[in-house]
């Protein structure tokens, strides 16, 4: 990336932007990062303090763990997925986006499923140095930053469209990320993201705290807490968006047992990295785990399914072009007569 894209792009700071990277099947749990050195806009909510759920200096340990696996690509398979969904989001807008943003972008898992024709240009961000590097090549021009999700390091109005996927979940300050999103986008410009959310993975974490309870007593959170879909749309529309439009699919993928999807979970960089966690679990009790989810989950096959709540949000920074709705009263037709439509009218001879 050459250095004047960067000084119109990153925001300016006192301290130097973060340098790019030049050179332009199974599952597991979920862990953070920690803080880079980018501006802290936009992160505490006026009248509340900032939320601190999540280690992010962990899941930054956790990610470049995973990406550093010899087979790292075979646990790529919800990401890969999740990526074609998010841009299949981006096609059914008809329009093409000059310059575009990635965060948590991972190895280009939404870019290698978008071409020339949609996104001219793009900037993936990931928080773990060892993902990037290992970035998937596509014919779309892509600059890489090393910058936490928290922290945009970007000049405010800069990108048409900005894409998330799988990396949200893990915001300390979702509210205030999302504001940050907004600020970076352009008028009439777009936010397309995609989160775990919803009851993701309740099969794991029932399974673990009976198991818990009936060995030792009592139970420690194992698995992260999620965003639910019916906050989404207030979240979005306090940080500034319009149009908005919320959904949720469930993905659920079949494992051999529980130890496998700890182990995918993990390979995905995606363990549990919330400050109250419990890091270690006692063999009895993973045993137990064991057993509870084959008996009130497992399938005839032998198998153990775990489903991921995946939230879609799309949402439009405002701009006097966009349509509006009506003035409250200016209605000419009264939902009364709405029954009546389809109805045969009375006429006299």
């Amino acid at each position: 990336m050459s250095g004047g894209v960067c000084r119109r792009v990153l925001q300016a700071a006192g301290s130097p932007p973060a340098a790019p990277w030049t050179g332009c099947s199974r599952c597991r749990l979920l862990l953070p990062a920690g803080p880079n050195s980018g501006p802290r806009r936009g992160l505490s909510v006026p009248g509340r303090a900032t939320m601190n759920v999540f280690n992010r200096e962990m899941k930054k340990r956790q990610k470049n763990w995973a990406a550093s696996l010899r087979d790292g690509h075979q646990y790529d398979y919800l990401r890969d997925e999740v990526g074609s969904r998010v841009a299949d989001r981006v096609y059914d807008i008809a329009r093409t986006f000059p310059l575009a943003l990635d965060i948590g972008g991972g190895k280009s898992h939404i870019a290698e499923h978008l071409n020339k024709e949609v996104v001219e240009r793009f900037f993936l961000t990931d928080v773990s140095e060892k993902t990037l590097k290992q970035r998937r090549p596509t014919e779309i021009p892509t600059h890489h930053v090393l910058a936490d999700e928290e922290f945009l390091p970007f000049r405010e109005n800069t990108f048409d469209l900005v894409v998330s996927s799988l990396s949200l979940h893990w915001i300390n300050d979702l509210p205030g990320a999302l504001r940050q999103i907004q600020q970076v986008l352009k008028p009439d410009g777009v936010f397309i993201g995609a989160m775990v959310g919803g009851e993701t993975l309740y099969e794991l974490r029932c399974s673990l705290q009976l198991a818990e309870t009936e060995r030792e007593g009592g139970f420690s959170p194992h698995v992260s807490p999620y965003t639910a879909v019916t906050d989404l749309g207030n979240l979005l529309g306090q940080a500034g968006f319009n149009m908005l439009t919320v959904d949720i699919d469930e993905v659920q993928v079949h494992y051999p047992g529980i130890i496998e999807v700890m182990t995918d979970l993990q390979g995905m960089g995606e363990s549990n990295c919330a400050w109250n966690r419990r890091s270690l679990l006692h063999r009895d009790t993973i045993l137990a785990a064991a057993a509870i989810y084959k008996e009130m989950y497992g399938s005839e096959d032998g198998s153990i399914p775990a489903t991921f709540d995946i939230l879609y949000m799309i949402g439009w920074k405002p701009h006097e072009s966009q349509a509006k709705p009506a003035k409250r009263g200016s209605a000419n037709v009264s939902f009364g007569d709405l029954s009546k439509i389809g109805q045969p009218t009375d006429t006299k001879p």
